[in-house]
C-alpha cells in the first residue's frame, strides 16, 4: 500500500471499526513500528517528526473529581516545549491562543469536568494546536457529541484547514463531504480516493456490505423541493 497527504490537505480517515485507523495514527505518531515498508513525516520518521503533530484522541480519560481547569489541559500540550520546571509565559500565551481559536478563551478556568462533551472535543483540540503543530490528527473527533456540536466541530476544522494539514478518523461514512478532499479507506489495506469517487462499490469493498453514503456535497433550492417532488 502507498498513499501521500500534501501540504494543507483535508483527509478523513474511514473505515469499518477493528479496521486499523487507530494503528495507523499509531505508526504515523511512531508509537508502533511498521511491520515492513517505511513512513516518513515530513520526510523523517514518525519518532523525530512528533514535535510537528498535533495528535486529538478518540477518547478522553480523566477523573470528573480531579479538579484541574480548562485552561491547564490546554497547557499540557507544551509539555514537549519543556525541560525542567513550571510553564513559562510563553507557554501560557500558547495555550490561549489556542483556545482562542476554538472560541473557548472565556472558559479557561472552568473546570474541564463541568463542560458538555463539545466543549470538552474542541478543548483537546486546543491542547493539541498549544504544541504549535504544522499536521492534526484526530481519531473520532465526533464520537459522543450531538449533532449540532459536531457541525461545530467541522466547521473549526475547516478554519484551521486554511493553514495545517489535516487527518481526521472516522468509521461513519455519513460524514460532511463538502469539507472533505480526499478519503483514506482503511480496512486492512490502505486506499486513497477523492472524496468525489466514494461510491456503491467502493462502500461495500470497505465495509463488505451495501451502505448508504449521504452526501452533503450538493445544495437543494430554498423550498427544499427539487424537479416538483418532496
Amino acid at each position: 500500500m502507498y498513499f501521500k497527504i500534501f501540504p494543507l490537505d483535508l483527509v478523513s480517515l474511514i473505515g469499518p471499526n477493528g479496521g486499523g485507523k487507530t494503528t495507523l495514527f499509531r505508526l504515523l505518531l511512531g508509537l508502533l513500528k511498521p511491520g515492513r515498508g517505511t513512513i516518513k513525516i515530513f520526510g523523517q520518521p514518525p519518532e523525530r517528526a512528533r514535535t510537528r503533530v498535533g495528535y486529538v484522541p478518540q477518547y478522553a480519560r480523566f477523573d470528573p473529581r480531579f479538579p484541574i481547569s480548562v485552561g491547564d489541559v490546554v497547557a499540557m500540550g507544551r509539555l514537549g516545549n519543556l525541560r525542567t520546571g513550571p510553564y513559562r509565559a510563553t507557554d501560557r500565551e500558547a495555550a490561549l491562543q489556542a483556545l482562542e481559536e476554538v472560541g473557548l478563551a472565556d472558559l479557561r478556568y472552568r473546570p474541564f469536568a463541568d463542560l458538555s462533551g463539545g466543549q470538552r472535543q474542541r478543548v483537546l483540540i486546543a491542547r493539541a494546536l498549544a504544541s504549535k503543530p504544522e499536521l492534526l490528527l484526530l481519531d473520532e473527533p465526533t464520537a459522543n457529541v450531538d449533532r449540532t456540536a459536531e457541525a461545530r466541530l467541522y466547521e473549526l476544522l475547516r478554519k484551521l484547514n486554511r493553514r495545517l494539514t489535516i487527518l481526521m478518523a472516522s468509521h461513519d461514512v455519513g460524514f460532511v463531504t463538502k469539507f472533505v478532499k480526499q478519503c483514506l479507506c482503511v480496512n486492512r489495506n490502505v486506499i486513497l480516493h477523492p472524496t468525489a469517487k466514494l461510491d456503491g462499490g467502493i462502500i461495500r469493498q470497505l465495509y463488505g456490505s451495501e451502505m448508504a453514503v449521504v452526501r452533503h456535497d450538493h445544495e437543494l433550492p430554498a423550498t427544499g423541493v427539487e424537479d416538483g417532488n418532496a
